[in-house]
């Protein structure tokens, strides 16, 4: 993994998008979803009432890793190995805590195969709501495809049709029209507790510890 360490603003919401990994470019910019890929993105949540500014300020974008992965013998994005994954996933189990989101967004297949990890094909998840139990209860989770240029999924039938699907899904939900309500309104995001992180990752080790001694982490 290559830093530098790419994370998003403090900002406590009850939207939670999840990302695969940054880019090459993310660690300059110092934030998540900053390139080609980020406009995409931006492009379909300002379809459902959300510019990126107002999207950066009211919803909280996380990742399953948070440095770039570095690139492959061919030239592309590298995926990041299992342990990676694992090494970084007490930041996500801290923002979960934190947070305690009701709706969560995740980005591309390495996001999606964190809740989801026996699907085989996008068609399977994009355009669907999943009420999942992670993180200590049941929530909402919509997957989007990956918005990368490099593959044209979302461009043609079936991507196309299912992605609209799930946009719409997204701005129907509870949660979102909640931003997009702040969003209307002017009001800026409620800023996060000053030991927040620290007390997430606290409550993230106490759920390990729980597992390791016989209970069932969900």
């Amino acid at each position: 993994m290559i830093g530098p360490v790419v994370t998003h603003r403090p900002v406590l919401s009850k939207v939670l998008l999840i990302g695969q990994a940054p880019g090459p470019r993310e660690g300059s910019f110092g934030k998540p979803f900053a390139w080609t890929a980020g406009k995409t993105m931006f492009k379909w949540f300002e379809s459902i009432g959300l510019n990126e500014e107002e999207f950066r300020s009211l919803a909280y974008m996380s990742a399953v890793c948070r440095c770039f992965p570095g690139k492959t013998k061919a030239g592309g994005d590298r995926v990041p190995s299992p342990p990676e994954v694992k090494n970084c996933s007490v930041w996500l189990d801290a923002e979960f805590a934190i947070l305690d989101p009701d709706l969560v967004i995740p980005v591309g297949r390495l996001a999606i195969v964190q809740f989801m990890p026996k699907f085989s094909q996008m068609t399977e998840v994009i355009g669907k709501d999943f009420k999942i139990e992670t993180h200590g209860r049941v929530r909402d989770v919509i997957p989007l495809p990956h918005p990368s240029g490099a593959s044209p999924w979302f461009k043609i039938e079936p991507g196309k049709s299912l992605l609209a699907k799930a946009l719409l899904l997204i701005e129907k939900h509870a949660a979102w029209e909640g931003i997009r309500d702040r969003a209307r309104a002017g009001r800026p995001s409620a800023p996060a507790d000053e030991h927040a992180i620290e007390k997430g990752i606290a409550a993230g080790d106490q759920r390990r510890k729980a597992t390791k001694s016989g209970g069932a982490r969900s």
